[in-house]
Order: C-alpha cells, then structure tokens, then sequence
C-alpha cells in the first residue's frame, strides 16, 4: 500500500502517541507498504510552531527521513486539484493532502473527522 499521513498521524508517529490504533500502527510499519508525508505537513508544522499553536522538537523534514518515509512534494497539478475540489472544506493543508492523494492514488491515514466524511478519497483510519 502507498499510505499517505496527515499531519496529525505523522506528528503522533514520530512523537509516539499511543492515540493510533494498533491497524494504522502496524500498516506503517509495514516494510511493504511506502509512506508519505506531504511537504504541506511540513510546512503546517513550521507555521504552527511558529504561532505557538503546536510543539514540534527538531525540524520536520529531518524526522520525515529518520522514520523511514518519503517526501511528497507539492506538484502545480495538485494545486490546481486542491481548489477544484468541490468539498466544503476551508483549511488549505486539508485540501492539498486530500488532493495530493486522490491525484497520486495513495491511502490518507487520518483521524480528522471532517475529512473522514470527504468520500472522494481513500481512507485509513487512524483512532
């Protein structure tokens, strides 16, 4: 499978966060399985550890490498995707990882609610 994390599930991964369910744990582990985390979770992270909103030790794009993932880049395809998509949802990161996963076929590992609605989507719940 190719997973691709919201920011929250990556945040919880790397900080070890018991709140994943034993499936999404075990499905990340997975040597088979390739997972992703979205430069837009990057740049989430620093935005919101910049306005004091989240804590976040050492830099995002370095733990994505120390856990094993892949980078996904942000494509202007995806962009485009991202404001086309006809979904009532506001936040700009939700809509690029929704988008960067439809456009690029992998699994989104999730616990937010609004997005779990969202069927356009493939899903892993993450509670």
């Amino acid at each position: 499978m190719n997973l691709l994390l919201d920011t929250h599930v990556f945040i919880w991964w790397d900080q070890r966060n018991p709140t994943l369910n034993d499936s999404t744990r075990a499905a990340i582990e997975d040597a088979r399985n390739n997972v992703f985390v979205s430069a837009a979770s990057v740049w989430e992270i620093a935005i919101k550890c910049r306005r004091g909103k989240l804590r976040f030790a050492g830099s995002a794009s370095a733990a994505i490498a120390s856990n094993g993932f892949h980078e996904l880049p942000i494509l202007p395809l995806e962009a485009e995707a991202a404001g086309d998509l006809t979904w009532r949802q506001d936040d700009p990161f939700d809509r690029m990882l929704v988008a960067q996963a439809m456009t690029q076929g992998l699994i989104f590992v999730t616990a937010d609610e609004t997005i779990r609605g969202f069927e356009g989507v493939a899903q892993l719940w993450a509670k």
